[in-house]
């Protein structure tokens, strides 16, 4: 039986640029350590928060290269590999390379709007297609479709490589719905910052974390202190970064992560188009409530 190691924190990295659009590798590894550094269970590489849709197929071997030797087995690492085109995902399975990956988080295809017995054939085709565990990602806000609870359920009972999934519909009643039913050995991950807290609470296993870019160690604390069952001590620091939440994401992601980065002194300002930094004025507001949490 596959069971799910993508437990705690794990952090949705970024993809630092250089000012002339070029991949910043150097801060990329100092990114890496600071997360290993400051509570991250583990990593989430080339996927949305990456910017992997405009990363060429050269640029994106080389981060998964330079990735995996800098973790150097210190922690697990989930790589993204999904798209609306079936057969090519499966493709990318069998012929890429994924030496030093254990799992694979794959989103339900996007834009061309499958209905629910077509999500699960290409769920079920990517499970025959790959040893690796696989965590599904839902994320209906970008992808045009919500996964149902049943479909998730489905899936998690028939395909025993398929050990959890990342929940970003925002429905809390879905996810208490997939934790009710589910088999044992199937989790679920909060895909969103601001519902970590709630979701923990109704049994969820952890989060695939925007903001834990830049707060480690913050928002682990949060996670663990949960774990423990010490509610109240958790719930403060969820109440601490509720507005930061909300403008993290106001300009799209991962700009406003990337703006909280910079100001750190960790990356530059840096996107690639279509997306472009966080407006000025968001920009303020994020410095002053991070001043105020001697950030």
């Amino acid at each position: 039986m596959v069971q799910n190691i993508f437990k705690g924190l794990g952090i949705a990295l970024v993809t630092p640029f250089n000012e002339d659009g070029t991949v910043d590798y150097i801060s990329l590894i100092r990114l890496v350590e600071y997360q290993i550094c400051n509570g991250a269970d583990f990593l989430c590489i080339l996927a949305t928060t990456g910017e992997t849709p405009c990363l060429t197929p050269e640029e994106k071997i080389k981060i998964k290269n330079l990735i995996v030797d800098k973790v150097a087995g210190r922690i697990p690492i989930l790589m993204g590999c999904g798209g609306y085109n079936t057969a090519a995902v499966v493709n990318e399975l069998k012929t890429g390379d994924f030496r030093g990956i254990d799992g694979v988080l794959s989103i339900c295809p996007y834009y061309n709007k499958p209905s629910q017995e077509g999500l699960y054939q290409h769920f079920k085709a990517i499970s025959d297609a790959t040893k690796l565990p696989i965590v599904l990602y839902n994320v209906p806000g970008r992808t045009g479709i919500n996964m149902k609870a049943e479909t998730t359920v489905r899936l998690a009972r028939d395909c025993k490589n398929i050990v959890a999934i990342k929940e970003a519909s925002g429905n809390l009643e879905q996810v208490d719905e997939i934790i009710k039913n589910k088999p044992r050995n199937f989790d679920v991950i909060s895909g969103d910052d601001a519902l970590t807290f709630p979701m923990i609470s109704c049994g969820a296993v952890g989060v695939i974390s925007v903001i834990g870019n830049a707060l480690p160690k913050e928002f682990s604390k949060m996670i663990r202190l949960e774990f423990k069952g010490e509610y109240d001590a958790a719930r403060k620091i969820h109440h601490k970064f509720t507005d930061l939440f909300s403008l993290l994401f106001v300009d799209g992601n991962p700009a406003g992560v990337k703006a909280m980065l910079h100001e750190m002194g960790m990356i530059k300002n840096v996107l690639r188009l279509p997306l472009v930094p966080t407006r000025i004025s968001t920009l303020q507001k994020m410095s002053e409530i991070m001043k105020e949490l001697k950030i």
